[in-house]
């Protein structure tokens, strides 16, 4: 028997078969085209924290999108749909693992403490550790529009680039399993594979990104561990919001 059903192409069916096939949930390519979202393929590592962070959305919000029950459960290779973004991040680069930090009395460093240089000559204004629901992986340090960011070592550029939420951002890899993090900079002065030295400047400091005004957001990860920077920073004689740094220590 032919029947032509509303939203259906002709078909030849039993009368028991009298129905429409669900849609399917996933977006479709055309989707993708018109730039509402891409898809994120798990690598080992990953959940869906540090891979909603990376794009700057929530877990929970990445569930829903995805028809995700449990949000602790994805496997590598899934492929999970991030709305709204418009290419896809290396989430293993630009988000430290989740929920693991290196506490600030036993600090796991291969350099002598303090060794690093101030990134920045500016007012320290939110440490490092938890704020409010969430966790501040570094330190912001307040300075003018324009305001020179120093490498805080020698090392090779792995990521210069935007991220949203954190604007334009420059991470160096530096020995021992060191990387250190420069977000919403005004703009970047390095590029991806460059090797810099220990002062020179890489980028500017800037409002970029979801921020309420302009600061360098700066982080220092352990294998991938958020630590506390200013274990890895000259120290100043105390530490209130007010304090005033600069990159020479």
């Amino acid at each position: 028997m032919i029947l032509r059903l509303a939203g259906c192409s002709t078909l030849l069916v039993p009368l028991s078969f009298l129905a429409c096939a669900p849609r399917a949930t996933t977006p479709s390519a055309s989707t993708l085209r018109t730039g509402q979202g891409v898809f994120h393929v798990v690598k080992p590592g990953e959940n869906l924290f540090r891979i909603g962070k990376a794009y700057d959305t929530t877990s929970d919000q990445l569930a829903r999108a995805n028809g995700i029950r449990d949000p602790r459960q994805i496997t590598v290779g899934q492929r999970i749909f991030i709305p709204g973004a418009t290419r896809q991040v290396a989430v293993e680069i630009v988000t430290p693992a989740d929920g693991i930090v290196a506490p600030r009395s036993l600090p796991q460093v291969d350099v002598e403490e303090g060794a690093f240089l101030w990134p920045v000559s500016g007012s320290l204004n939110s440490g490092f550790g938890p704020r409010g629901s969430s966790f501040h992986d570094g330190v912001d340090i307040a300075a003018p529009e324009g305001t020179p960011i120093r490498a805080v070592e020698y090392g090779e550029v792995i990521y210069s680039d935007q991220l949203r939420g954190y604007g334009n951002m420059v991470i160096i890899r530096h020995g021992g399993g060191i990387v250190s993090v420069y977000a919403h900079n005004q703009v970047n002065l390095v590029r991806d594979g460059q090797q810099v030295t220990r002062g020179e400047i890489i980028a500017r400091v800037g409002s970029t990104g979801r921020v309420t005004g302009a600061h360098l957001h700066f982080e220092i990860r352990k294998n991938n561990l958020a630590q506390d920077p200013m274990l890895y920073l000259p120290r100043l004689c105390c530490i209130p919001a007010s304090d005033r740094v600069a990159p020479k220590g």
